[in-house]
């Protein structure tokens, strides 16, 4: 994963091709490279186990049949093309579609997020644990738009309706750190309403392990298909699902299928 990290930090905010999956939605050759440095090593060193990977390797039906890799080899890509400093690696070893392992890794910051299913997580080393703060009132409220304009327009909404019910909202553009912070107590709580598993599948595992929880964005049993989450500290995610009831965080109509 570091070697990952000086692949990303040593193209940052250099000249490279950009590719255009959607709006805001982008490609680097950095996220590439990555990419590819990270599969090649778990292609050698786990060569039975299966790759899920945003960029080059998709979802097949053997996912949740076994040991699957999950990487996204560059969270935060919109940021990275925009020379903003807030990006990471993430990865997770899922066992029949739950993490048991997992790594979020910040270069800029030289901060490696690490857990373990049953022992613990830690962040450079050092145990970390969610945050203890009772109420959204008395919390840092972390969220992201994601690339569904509906979906980002209801995240909105939401805050809007809440606020200022909350210390401080925060948007740092990576869903992966976003979780990471979760689990560390830099957020109290975090809220996305558009996800995929490459972006929470480390995550998933990294809040459990630090003593949080983690849900759909429902308050209902969260999988690393999960369309959206909120995650961290017990007692702020049950004010948070307290205060949000009855306003809607879909399309009126929608089902839970993407858009």
């Amino acid at each position: 994963m570091e070697e990952g990290g000086r692949i990303a930090l040593n193209m940052f905010r250099k000249p490279q091709d950009i590719a255009v999956k959607g709006r805001g939605n982008i490609v680097t050759e950095a996220d590439l490279a990555v990419e590819a440095h990270v599969v090649r090593i778990l292609a050698r060193e786990f060569p039975d186990h299966a790759l899920f990977s945003e960029e080059s390797h998709p979802a097949g039906t053997d996912v949740a049949d076994g040991w699957t890799w999950v990487l996204d080899p560059l969270d935060g890509t919109r940021n990275y093309a925009s020379g903003i400093p807030f990006f990471c690696i993430n990865l997770a070893l899922c066992y029949v579609g739950e993490p048991v392992l997992a790594v979020t890794y910040d270069p800029n910051h030289d901060e490696m997020f690490h857990a373990i299913k049953g022992q613990g997580v830690r962040l450079n080393g050092e145990p970390i644990r969610v945050s203890e703060k009772a109420t959204l009132q008395a919390s840092v409220l972390g969220i992201d738009m994601g690339y569904d304009d509906i979906r980002a327009g209801y995240m909105l909404e939401l805050v809007r309706a809440l606020w200022p019910g909350m210390q401080s909202v925060r948007i740092p553009g990576s869903a992966a750190l976003g979780i990471a912070y979760a689990a560390c107590g830099r957020y109290d709580l975090f809220v996305h309403n558009n996800v995929f598993p490459w972006d929470i599948a480390a995550g998933i595992l990294l809040v459990r392990e630090a003593g949080g929880i983690i849900t759909d964005r429902d308050g209902g049993p969260v999988s690393i298909f999960s369309e959206g989450i909120i995650a961290g500290g017990g007692h702020v995610h049950s004010d948070f699902l307290r205060l949000a009831a009855g306003r809607p965080w879909r399309q009126s109509g929608e089902e839970g299928g993407r858009t």
